[in-house]
């Protein structure tokens, strides 16, 4: 009983694959697939990955080919997922400062804003409420623009809304139109509830709780969520302004589109590039140069302790100030008047370059073990799945069984990966009683 506790980085891909072989499992029922026969192991293991990873890639047509029944299983594996990933991510941050000594456990407090092992029960109540009272709202806009703009039946209106609220609160990008959203890429009162459930869900609670005790107070706001909250409006904005300047007079994406409709749905585009995963535009259609930004952006992602994949807004952002810092020749490196200690930048690199060789790796696996598909749709399939974003040019479902494999290894280790590596780096800090002579090597 003890030994879990002893490596509880060890608890999330146990729990995270416990749910997807049963998930797996339930998709393989007859019931769940349209036609008489079940879903073949592979597509199915494909799909309950998906939805746990929250991820959102699919490799068949959602809507055709899964019953009621499947669909409710996707709705109820990205529920599960959307809400484990951030509770086990709040479990094990405690669970790493009850390792530490008093004195570490108070600094950690103070520089974290972590909330004491006492208050697990109260932290667990305050994700499941925001998250429910999120997706409820967003199911309510929803389900009333159905109903009253497009004369979807009450029910119809209230499944479609409820559905699509949880694939964007947990930034999972499942949609209930064969071609996504696209026939909504100009109505505002559907993108936008989107647009905030996948924003919102993205933050991670701890940026989320600070904010909300701290709204009026963004001086008194931690490290962790200045770079979360700061980071997020940049890269919205820099793929806003990349989206349209790219994009502009594109004929096959936004070029028919008249000006409100470009700035709803480059906004859009933006935002689900980070982890959402719904479109309103082709992806497959993007300039070069747009897919080459939507690539960095699947690559960074959203917040910690979101549902949002990728390396995390943080660690990008702290590498951008260590890098700062060095070219200023600087010693520490400071944020907000707090210098950041050395052991978090370490941290940082190692998330960063693990992810880099992952999808590097990836992208020369599925070149491998394809015969018809470039670099560059590799490279953005495989981030896309590292990143837990679900967008793609349109080649899942025609990749042979192997490369969809290899997309569901990538999913799982996009999303628990970062997590796990980090509370495993945390646990396994040790204090040498002796140093080495220094010695300088040639850098560059």
């Amino acid at each position: 009983m003890r030994r879990p506790l002893r490596n509880p980085a060890r608890i999330v891909p146990i729990a995270f694959l416990g749910a997807i072989a049963v998930g797996t499992v339930l998709m393989m029922v007859p019931a769940s697939r349209q036609g008489p026969d079940a879903a073949p192991f592979v597509t199915a293991l494909f799909t309950a990955t998906s939805a746990v990873c929250v991820t959102g890639l699919a490799v068949t047509d959602t809507p055709a080919y899964w019953t009621p029944l499947g669909l409710v299983l996707i709705t109820v594996l990205t529920q599960l997922g959307g809400f484990g990933i951030m509770s086990l991510a709040t479990l094990l941050g405690l669970l790493v400062s009850r390792r530490l000594g008093l004195r570490s456990r108070l600094t950690a407090q103070a520089e974290t804003n972590s909330l004491a092992l006492s208050d697990i029960r109260r932290v667990l109540l305050r994700i499941a409420a925001t998250m429910l009272g999120a997706e409820t709202a967003i199911t309510l806009i929803l389900a009333a623009r159905l109903w009253l703009h497009y004369d979807y039946p009450p029910p119809r209106a209230l499944w479609y809304g409820l559905f699509h609220a949880v694939q964007a609160f947990n930034n999972g990008g499942f949609a209930l139109y064969s071609d996504g959203l696209v026939q909504f890429v100009g109505d505002w009162w559907i993108c936008l509830p989107l647009i905030v459930g996948v924003v919102v869900g993205g933050l991670g609670f701890p940026a989320l709780f600070e904010l909300a005790r701290e709204r009026s107070r963004p001086q008194r706001w931690s490290v962790h969520t200045r770079l979360t909250v700061w980071g997020t409006l940049a890269l919205i904005g820099t793929g806003f302004v990349s989206m349209l300047t790219f994009e502009w007079a594109n004929p096959r994406t936004l070029g028919p589109l008249d000006l409100p409709e470009k700035l709803l749905a480059a906004l859009f585009q933006d935002v689900m590039t980070r982890s959402g995963g719904f479109n309103t535009v082709d992806p497959g259609e993007f300039n070069p140069e747009t897919t080459a930004v939507s690539i960095g952006m699947m690559f960074i992602g959203g917040g910690s302790a979101s549902t949002a994949g990728g390396i995390k807004v943080t660690t990008f952002f702290l590498l951008a100030f260590v890098i700062w810092s060095e070219l200023r020749g600087e010693h520490d490196v400071v944020i907000g008047r707090r210098r950041i200690a050395a052991a978090s930048q370490r941290q940082a690199l190692t998330v960063a370059l693990i992810g880099v060789a992952l999808v590097g790796a990836g992208t020369l696996a599925l070149i491998s073990l394809t015969d018809d598909i470039g670099g560059e749709q590799a490279l953005y399939e495989v981030t896309s799945a590292f990143g837990t974003t679900g967008l793609s040019t349109g080649i899942t479902g025609d990749l042979p069984d192997p490369a969809q494999v290899l997309l569901v290894v990538l999913m799982f280790v996009g999303r628990i990966g970062s997590v796990t590596l980090g509370s495993a780096i945390a646990l396994n800090t040790r204090r040498r009683r002796f140093h080495y002579p220094e010695e300088r090597p040639i850098v560059g």
